[in-house]
């Protein structure tokens, strides 16, 4: 180990300038445009246009954002953003990042050239804003996502891919202009037979079912989409037919099939999905440290007492923690490095039970006031629950992570 003082340190938990710019500018945004917005737009319970648009004509919401942060050199562009923008409201930033996991399942699984024709139509321009959405999901495939039944028949006549089934729980589902849906090509293979198909914008049979009003991030719009006999052209099989039929070889020859589209996008989303997780329980416990410092009880802030103090310490330890474990699993994938260990699905689980904990534990230091609704933690709170159910609820995490550090097949 060199001594020399000229000597670079090899290892930093600094970011780069570059990257301080970045949070600093999403910040601005989030404390300016989104969490003003933040009652409102939960209120209403709809996908919040003009705060998506505002975001456009910045720059914020577009392709071109989103990849430069994907690529950034150290892999924390996206958690260090959306960080900041969950910070200011969750419903509100799943509708600006919702599109991203189409994105990401196509830029995953899919060719350079379906990279370049479907990621733009996924974010549209300013004055033209357009949505994104991943269908996986369906009432009798939640975390069990061999039982997927949306199937996919192809056509060799037209060489089409024919779609038919019905997704739920699907962020921009029936809105977006580009869906990207998982099915089973060959069923009997179960997962190993599953692949991704993009249904291009305004192609018959694909429509919104039922709009879910929702316990939390209510300003995000989560639908069902109902696909019956949706024809897709044989190009909008996510990394190609050639691709799909030598996997499918492999797995009845007995041999390893390689990573499914749906867990690898998943697995892939976990420390942005993290990220979000951080940035509400960061938001709740200033909002909690600030109330302390000013609320005064029998003379003094409630902050001086221990039992309150305590709870900011346990507080920010946590989110500290956990964002370290986001960084980690962050850096990670952007190396190549393997999740030998779920490091994936440990920052996605303490992140997600971070947050839920978290905002209770700000709505009780608020006492009377956090419970309602003049204040943002309950709301807060109600938005933090959904990091413990999806993209993986908190059981299936542990499972992941048991199997990883057991070598067992947990179930």
């Amino acid at each position: 180990m060199s001594t020399d003082p000229e000597t670079p340190p090899t290892f930093s938990l600094e970011l780069s300038e570059d990257l301080r710019d970045i949070r600093g500018w999403v910040h601005d945004f989030a404390a300016n445009v989104i969490r003003p917005g933040g009652a409102e737009w939960d209120e209403r319970e709809e996908t919040p246009w003009p705060i998506l648009e505002e975001a456009s004509k910045i720059g914020l919401y577009s392709l071109d954002f989103f990849a430069q942060q994907s690529l950034e050199p150290t892999g924390l562009g996206i958690p260090v953003a959306f960080e900041e923008l969950f910070w200011g409201d969750a419903g509100i930033a799943l509708s600006l990042v919702g599109s991203t996991l189409a994105a990401v399942a196509v830029v995953a699984n899919g060719t350079p050239e379906q990279v370049a024709e479907w990621l733009p139509p996924m974010f549209g321009e300013p004055g033209d804003v357009k949505l994104g959405a991943f269908c996986a999901s369906e009432p009798d495939a939640g975390s069990d996502i061999g039982a997927i039944r949306t199937r996919a028949r192809y056509d060799q006549a037209t060489d089409e891919w024919v779609l038919n089934g019905t997704k739920t729980w699907v962020t921009n589902g029936g809105i977006a202009n580009v869906h990207v849906v998982v099915a089973a090509a060959e069923p009997e293979l179960g997962v190993r037979g599953q692949a991704s198909f993009i249904v291009p914008p305004g192609v018959a049979g694909l429509r919104q079912g039922q709009k879910f009003r929702k316990h939390g991030i209510r300003a995000s719009h989560t639908a069902e989409v109902v696909l019956d006999e949706v024809r897709v052209p044989g190009r909008c099989l996510v990394g190609g037919k050639e691709r799909l039929d030598e996997r499918i070889a492999r797995v009845r020859e007995g041999r390893r099939s390689g990573e499914q589209a749906a867990i690898k996008t998943f697995e892939a989303s976990r420390p942005a999905v993290a990220a979000m997780a951080v940035g509400v329980a960061r938001a709740a416990f200033e909002f909690a440290r600030d109330y302390a410092l000013d609320r005064v009880q029998f003379g003094r802030p409630i902050a001086m007492n221990q039992a309150v103090a305590y709870m900011l310490a346990d507080m920010k330890t946590s989110i500290d923690a956990a964002r370290l474990l986001v960084w980690r699993a962050a850096w990670m994938a952007h190396g190549g490095k393997p999740f030998d260990e779920a490091e994936g699905s440990m920052s996605k689980l303490v992140s997600g039970e971070v947050a839920v904990r978290v905002t209770e534990q700000a709505i009780q230091i608020l006492g009377g006031n956090g419970y309602t609704r003049e204040y943002p933690v309950e709301r807060w709170h109600r938005d933090a629950k959904i990091f413990t159910i999806f993209e993986g609820t908190s059981e299936i995490q542990r499972m992941i992570i048991g199997r990883a550090v057991t070598g067992l097949d947990i179930r």
